[in-house]
């Protein structure tokens, strides 16, 4: 009879050891601290600049946004409640760095397919801004419309939201009601997710309220609706892109302070570690002296 030796193994164990950071880490991790605190400094004041510029650009766009607008408060016009086409317009931007503008509106741009398909309705959406597309690419690409890039480089313009308006009406898809979601800006530390609504030609033309107007005919209806939809998107953007630098500025501002926080604890402790290994190597020049 054989009798099979049975042998013991040792496995190796791997596991973390925290040691006390010397010298040299804390010195490499203080400077790249303060290289950050450089750029989120350059950063807060681009960002400055360009909310300056904005801010002031957005006071005559507005007049384009309330313009357009005053025709559907004064008409008093309403989508049918059994049309199942509706249209939501988010507007963000391809840049990052600004706090939750972006996913405020892609917040609301759920919320809103959340309710709208609940109750039966097919919903499409137009991303303006790459940003908003990754946000809502996994969980809602079957809704995306159309995604619009290269939004929040350069100031928005006119001809910008004309580009916008024409892809839109070109796409073919015929919606009843639509919303555009956007950041309303409201002072420099300060801004809101709001929405405004947008009609179809044929939902304006079939209002009952619209005949009050005797000299509108079907082609200065639709002039009137075309230039009404880039007047809104390009309201939509002045408001987005004013609130996304604020955003940004008081963000850089944030990261600059906590930089600034982190220099001081990162100096203190390295003070106290260079006292340490001066007074180990006193303790070992007088032990060794007073061994002889």
């Amino acid at each position: 009879m054989f009798a099979r030796a049975s042998a013991v193994v040792f496995l190796p164990q791997c596991g973390q050891v925290r040691s006390m950071a010397t010298l040299k880490d804390i010195t490499i991790r203080l400077k790249a601290v303060k290289n950050i605190q450089k750029i989120t400094k350059s950063m807060k004041m681009v960002a400055a600049a360009k909310y300056a510029r904005a801010e002031k650009a957005l006071k005559p766009a507005r007049v384009y946004g309330t313009g357009a607008l005053s025709l559907y408060e004064k008409a008093d016009i309403k989508a049918p409640e059994d049309k199942n086409k509706h249209l939501l317009i988010g507007v963000s931007s391809d840049r990052g760095l600004c706090g939750a503008i972006h996913s405020s509106v892609a917040k609301a741009i759920k919320s809103e397919i959340a309710k709208l398909a609940g109750a039966g309705k097919e919903v499409m959406v137009v991303n303006i801004g790459d940003k908003l597309r990754g946000l809502l690419y996994r969980t809602h690409g079957n809704h995306i419309l159309i995604n619009c890039k290269e939004v929040g480089r350069k100031p928005p313009t006119f001809t910008d939201a004309s580009i916008i308006a024409t892809e839109l009406l070109d796409s073919g898809y015929e919606f009843d009601q639509g919303t555009i979601i956007y950041n309303r800006f409201k002072s420099v530390i300060s801004y809101k997710t709001d929405e405004k609504p947008v009609y179809s030609m044929d939902t304006v033309a079939n209002s009952e309220n619209m005949g009050v107007y005797d000299d509108i005919d079907a082609d200065v209806l639709r002039n009137y609706q075309e230039f009404a939809l880039v007047n809104i998107i390009y309201y939509g953007l002045k408001e987005s892109a004013t609130s996304e630098q604020s955003a940004r500025m008081t963000a850089m501002d944030s990261a600059s302070k906590n930089a600034s926080e982190m220099i001081d604890k990162l100096t203190l402790t390295f003070n106290r570690t260079r006292q340490a290994v001066i007074t180990k190597e006193l303790i070992e020049i007088i032990s060794g002296a007073a061994a002889l």
